[in-house]
């Protein structure tokens, strides 16, 4: 096959929807199935049809591209159809193979037959046969006994009007990336408490990322939920003008439609993760026993009681973790993952720092004295809306000496305590986040405290501030029993007496500015009055 010259095909077209009409039409779309099954079902039927649009949108702009190609080099027509129908062709581009009986067109054509449950079905099957990144990933769940045709098919019009691709220089991976991730976060709202199965809060994904920084090497995620762990890892390298090869991902999941979440979302994102062949139980059969991870990112279930608990497991190196919860054994495995100079964030309940209970004051004492905790963040309230336990991060780090070239501090012996319960906003009633800025304290405060590359480029020198961040020796930690609560160590933050306002003059004033508050509310009360008594006659 002759060499051509390749466009790049990501112009600009007028009047194309935004991303928020995109986003808004594919919500729409989900709620056509809201009343007829549960929020899981649901989401699997949605994001699959989604998923299925997504590919054959990108196959069709890229079909254009090499039609403008061909053209604009003098090929004759009549050879058009070796280069169009070449799969290579498409490959280069990041862009799946779409067999014709699996192009939105063709299904779109066919959504009020009666059968479009079947096709499909069909078209997912043809789908995951044409290109091996997605074997055994797509639902084949739309031509079951419990599945209303004529929804489905009203569905598949809805979602006709959604266009991934001419969203300005916008590739249509990044465009269904961000809508991916919107749809995720939605949905594990409208799921509630099991929606925690599979997706983390941004900000929370962010702050461990930040931390972390894996510029490059192996990512490890022992219970991957829906992938967001390594989408934000590919973000940050992309971020630092890195390349999507500079790391590696691997993961493991125990819950079938979960797995394949994340293996349709690093398949969107463009990511070559080993996620292993199937679904399985991390404690019960490990898919990946000889991996030594230079980065490990981790949600697990909070407390979990219902766990695959073997005595002898040499992952127990600190001592065997309760039946009754396995926090302590998702730490433990965790630690056992890392490579030499290894680094690990991890997210687990508030208990995990200072629970007694069932020998855990033993393994977490004996996890500091081995000098891997780096350092312990205490987490705001609100952060995750499917869980109202408090929250808490724990980061590990196999090497704290200066690790010759890369000159960092040598903080061997000591361990850093954040507090970081005053942080966030809320966005809504129920909901905080961590803002930007937020993260950069947060971050800034370990990078300067373990003197990275980065905090030397900031210019950022560590200091302990008092109801924020401390520095603790393991001296020190074994005066508290080896309790890890950061606001034992931070101690509460100074307080700013520098004005010399007398005391009774500052009373005085605030009392004025209280009764003016009061009488403010009083007239408020007494408009609102006044109007709903207009709308009464």
């Amino acid at each position: 096959m002759p060499p051509r010259k390749k466009g790049n095909g990501q112009s600009a077209l007028p009047g194309m929807p935004t991303m928020a009409d995109l986003r808004d039409t594919l919500w729409k779309a989900a709620d056509k199935l809201r009343g007829s099954m549960d929020a899981a079902q649901y989401k699997d039927f949605v994001l699959g049809l989604v998923f299925l649009k997504y590919v054959s949108d990108a196959f069709e702009e890229r079909r254009e591209q090499i039609r403008q190609e061909v053209r604009d080099q003098g090929i004759p027509e009549s050879r058009w159809d070796v280069f169009l129908s070449d799969p290579d062709e498409y490959a280069g581009h990041g862009v799946f193979w779409v067999p014709e009986e699996a192009r939105w067109s063709y299904l779109a054509e066919r959504a009020k037959g009666g059968e479009i449950g079947k096709l499909l079905d069909a078209a997912m099957d043809a789908v995951m046969k044409s290109n091996d990144a997605l074997k055994g990933v797509l639902s084949k769940i739309f031509n079951r006994d419990n599945v209303d045709q004529r929804r489905l098919g009203e569905l598949v019009d809805l979602i006709t009007d959604a266009r991934f691709t001419g969203h300005g220089d916008r590739p249509a991976r990044d465009v269904l990336g961000e809508v991916y991730e919107y749809f995720l976060e939605k949905f594990a709202r409208a799921e509630g408490k099991r929606g925690g199965e599979f997706y983390t809060p941004a900000s929370v994904v962010k702050l461990l990322v930040g931390v972390l920084e894996p510029y490059s090497g192996r990512v490890y995620d022992p219970c991957c939920g829906s992938g967001g762990m390594f989408v934000q890892a590919e973000k940050f390298v992309l971020n630092h003008r890195g390349r999507r090869d500079d790391i590696a991902v691997y993961g493991q999941e125990a819950n079938e439609r979960t797995w394949r979440l994340a293996k349709m979302n690093l398949a969107i994102h463009g990511i070559g993760g080993d996620l292993a062949a199937k679904w399985e139980d991390t404690f019960y059969a490990d898919k990946h026993p000889d991996l030594k991870a230079d980065f490990v990112l981790a949600n697990p279930p909070f407390n979990m009681s219902d766990w695959s608990r073997k005595v002898d497991d040499p992952r127990w190196r600190y001592g065997t973790p309760p039946a009754g919860n396995a926090n302590f054994a998702w730490l433990q495995h965790i630690v056992s993952k890392l490579a030499e100079r290894g680094t690990a964030g991890v997210v687990l309940a508030n208990g995990s720092m200072s629970s007694k209970q069932s020998g855990e004051g033993e393994i977490r004492a004996a996890m500091v004295e081995a000098d891997l905790v780096a350092c312990m963040v205490a987490l705001p309230p609100q952060l995750f809306r499917t869980t109202q336990i408090p929250a808490c991060l724990w980061f590990f780090a196999k090497d704290k000496g200066p690790q010759g070239a890369k000159k960092l501090a040598d903080r061997r012996g000591e361990v850093l305590f954040i507090d970081a319960r005053n942080m966030g906003t809320m966005v809504d009633r129920t909901e905080r986040v961590l803002t930007n800025e937020d993260l950069a304290k947060i971050a800034g405060a370990y990078h300067a405290w373990r003197g990275t590359a980065s905090a030397r480029v900031e210019g950022l020198k560590y200091e302990d501030e008092p109801g924020f961040c401390y520095s603790a020796t393991l001296d020190e930690i074994r005066q508290h029993d080896h309790v890890l609560t950061p606001g034992r160590y931070v101690g509460a933050a100074l307080v700013d007496d520098s004005d010399d306002e007398p005391i009774a003059d500052k009373i005085e004033r605030l009392k004025k500015e209280l009764y003016a508050h009061f009488d403010e509310s009083a007239r408020l009360e007494q408009e609102v009055r006044t109007q709903l008594e207009r709308l009464d006659a």
